[in-house]
């Protein structure tokens, strides 16, 4: 049976979604557990946040994009793998020090994580035009980058982020049209979110302070 181009795209996102998803969520277990090979497997990948993998060699085989190549044509694996390592860097930046809050939330959106760093009825001019600049990069490196400067603000203020659907995001970017559609997805969510129907954070014990006192420095 011939297997149409939308059942492509739909197989290699929902398996996008999953590996990604497996994988963070067992470092996240893992390093809220304390477990050294967590610990120090996080620390690893935070030196990829906001670079493409082909930047950061000393990353390989350490993302968990294996299963990609074996169920997905070369040119999808390389958008799926792109798409992963961005997603499972980050993710190890968000989590540093955050050893009792989970980073990683299924369903929180990028839009609206960006918008809990707002005053519910307050548009933050600063923080609304770096969301801005994440929807108006012109190549994937800026992405990345400016996607790193929005979560260090996540990180700051202890706000998840659900990294197997930010996977799925920039898998999609990368497709014709793919980009015009994340963007919308965005920004939907950034305008839907209403903060009294989130759920609270738990408060943050681990400091906000420089690095040097956390215990998962690099």
């Amino acid at each position: 049976m011939t297997v149409t181009v939308p059942d492509e795209r739909r197989h290699a996102t929902d398996l996008v979604r999953r590996v990604v998803g497996e994988f963070v969520s067992e470092l996240q277990d893992g390093y809220l557990r304390d477990t050294s090979a967590a610990v120090g497997r996080l620390a690893q990948l935070r030196r990829g946040a906001g670079k493409l993998p082909q930047d950061v060699p000393e990353l390989w085989g350490l993302t968990g994009v294996e299963r990609l190549y074996e169920e997905l044509g070369e040119r999808q694996a390389e958008r799926a793998e792109t798409a992963a390592f961005l997603a499972v860097t980050l993710f190890a930046l968000h989590q540093q020090s955050r050893t009792t809050q989970r980073m990683h939330k299924p369903e929180v959106g990028l839009g609206a994580a960006v918008r809990r760093l707002m005053p519910k009825d307050k548009i933050d001019e600063p923080i609304r035009r770096r969301f801005v600049r994440v929807g108006t990069a012109g190549t994937l490196d800026a992405m990345a980058y400016r996607l790193r400067e929005i979560v260090s603000l996540l990180r700051r203020e202890s706000i998840p982020l659900d990294y197997a659907q930010l996977a799925v995001d920039l898998y999609r970017a990368q497709t014709p049209g793919g980009l015009a559609q994340v963007r919308q997805r965005w920004g939907r969510g950034f305008h839907a979110y209403r903060a009294e129907t989130d759920e609270p954070q738990q408060p943050d014990r681990t400091p906000h302070g420089d690095a040097s006192i956390d215990k998962d420095v690099t």
